[in-house]
């Protein structure tokens, strides 16, 4: 991977084709977890842009507690760094927080807006989700990292997830289990002080997809009641229930996930002046 130099640090990313600047922000834990999508065959109009987050994989370790408005810089200066004026923004997951950010803080940037199962704190569900978050890093500091890591995604992935990370995206897991203070101290604390509900996401006015795993609802009735506040809220909102996937969505389903996608940028193409 290549590393651009932003806000004193240094992110490593790759880029793939050519056209339409597409940029994946991943959440939690899984740094690599778009490489499984960006495997499937998608229109050679779309320029591709993965990165690794600060403090993931060979990304910087700046190893203090960051906001999300923080990332969401981080992403707008690696878009500088690759001369991008205006792009489609796909997030899933904690990921799906810092994009809504980023369109909050970059409206002009912003083409389209994709939102992965967003891990907002809203709703009736808030108050006990920002708990169980508090005890997981509780959890964490006293525990088995592996153990934690483990629990954390079977919670939000389903139980037989491990065979199919390890099959689609090999050595994700023990990735995720070193990339584990990132995650549970210097990105939790960020995370929880963020503030996101109905006032902020009617400032979105972009075209907005908003992905829910048919299996997530069932697993975990936080991401149903947070799917369907986006569909209250956001101006301009699609539904796109992706089938065979819970919370892993496009490491559960990258082939549905990528043609999903590809369908809904070719919908909302960005329009250059004559």
């Amino acid at each position: 991977m290549d590393k651009a130099a932003v806000n004193g640090i240094a992110l490593e990313y790759e880029v793939s084709g050519t056209g339409e600047p597409v940029i994946f922000i991943h959440g939690a834990l899984i740094a690599d977890s778009f490489r499984p999508l960006l495997g499937e065959p998608t229109p050679d109009k779309y320029r591709l842009i993965m990165y690794h987050r600060r403090d993931y994989m060979g990304s910087s370790n700046a190893a203090v507690p960051v906001s999300l408005a923080q990332q969401a810089a981080d992403c707008r200066e690696l878009l500088r760094h690759l001369d991008v004026e205006r792009a489609h923004i796909v997030g899933h997951s904690l990921g799906g927080c810092i994009a809504l950010q980023f369109t909050l803080d970059n409206p002009d940037t912003v083409q389209s807006l994709a939102l992965l199962e967003p891990a907002l704190i809203v709703g009736s569900s808030g108050p006990a989700y920002r708990e169980a978050l508090v005890r997981g890093q509780q959890r964490y500091r006293e525990g088995s990292a592996e153990t934690v890591v483990d629990e954390f995604l079977r919670a939000r992935f389903g139980a037989g997830y491990r065979a199919a990370l390890d099959r689609r995206l090999p050595g994700a897991f023990e990735q995720a289990v070193t990339d584990s203070a990132t995650s549970f101290e210097l990105e939790l604390p960020g995370w929880l002080d963020w503030s996101f509900g109905e006032v902020e996401a009617r400032r979105i006015i972009q075209p907005v997809l908003a992905v829910l795993g048919s299996e997530s609802n069932a697993l975990w009735a936080r991401f149903g009641e947070t799917h369907r506040l986006l569909l209250e809220w956001l101006p301009h909102v699609q539904e796109f229930i992706l089938p065979d996937a819970a919370h892993g969505l496009q490491m559960q389903n990258p082939h549905g996930m990528a043609v999903a996608l590809a369908d809904f940028w070719a919908y909302h193409p960005i329009q250059h002046p004559a």
